[in-house]
């Protein structure tokens, strides 16, 4: 059996859902634009300049989830994936997608982005299993507060292992391992599959991967001129 694995924000789809989700917010008026999107933005530009203090970040994102019904925030998501999501997937992340699971591969999303936001993304695509940042609930109830560990760098990986572990499986019950991420973030799981796969990577990681022979592709839905 072959493991595929792939990143979300920026990877399979052509933006970042956790970004998108505060803007959304912002947009129907749940929350303030003027004290939220500077923060939301800030937070951003720290994850892409690889210091973001994923704890004052998580604060910070779930702390809206806390503030209202789980049937009203499922209303907006459905909004939000028809306004927000959608547009952003590209027919080559659906058909890198398909190519997997049309293998027999067993796929999964692993994204710091949390679940609540990223479940109905990864049923979109049809991938059956989800590996996120996960909210805390208290009876079906967000608290704003993270539970178990970050899905984030390092913290990718220890989730893995505690998936595949409930699986009866390790890494190397695998013939093969992919992952596909666009991120210097990810670096710490890319280096422990068998095949790390850069996807429009940012300079950081676009640098390691043509140092070590990686593979760099494109699922943009619109390539920049002179980009490959």
């Amino acid at each position: 059996m072959n493991l595929a694995l792939f990143d979300l924000d920026n990877t399979l789809l052509d933006g970042d859902s956790d970004f998108e989700w505060g803007q959304f917010l912002i947009r129907i008026g749940v929350l303030d634009r003027e004290i939220f999107e500077e923060k939301n933005l800030a937070f951003f530009e720290q994850y892409q300049a690889g210091t973001l203090n994923i704890h004052e970040f998580l604060d910070f994102q779930l702390k809206p989830l806390a503030r209202h019904s789980r049937s009203v925030l499922d209303n907006w998501h459905q909004q939000f994936m028809q306004e927000s999501v959608l547009p952003i997937i590209s027919p080559a992340a659906r058909e890198l997608v398909q190519q997997h699971l049309g293998a027999g591969d067993l796929c999964a999303i692993i994204t710091a982005t949390n679940s609540f936001v990223t479940a109905p993304i990864a049923r979109e695509f049809g991938i059956p299993h989800l590996i996120a940042t996960e909210p805390e609930q208290i009876d079906q109830s967000f608290t704003g507060k993270v539970s178990d560990i970050p899905c984030f760098r390092e913290g990718k990986i220890l989730r893995l292992e505690k998936w595949l572990s409930g699986l009866g499986l390790s890494l190397d019950s695998f013939s093969s391992s992919t992952f596909y991420s666009d991120s210097h973030n990810d670096l710490p799981l890319m280096n422990k599959v068998q095949h790390p796969v850069a996807v429009n990577p940012d300079k950081k990681l676009r640098t390691h991967a043509q140092l070590n022979g990686w593979p760099i592709i494109n699922l943009r839905l619109h390539t920049p001129f002179g980009e490959n």
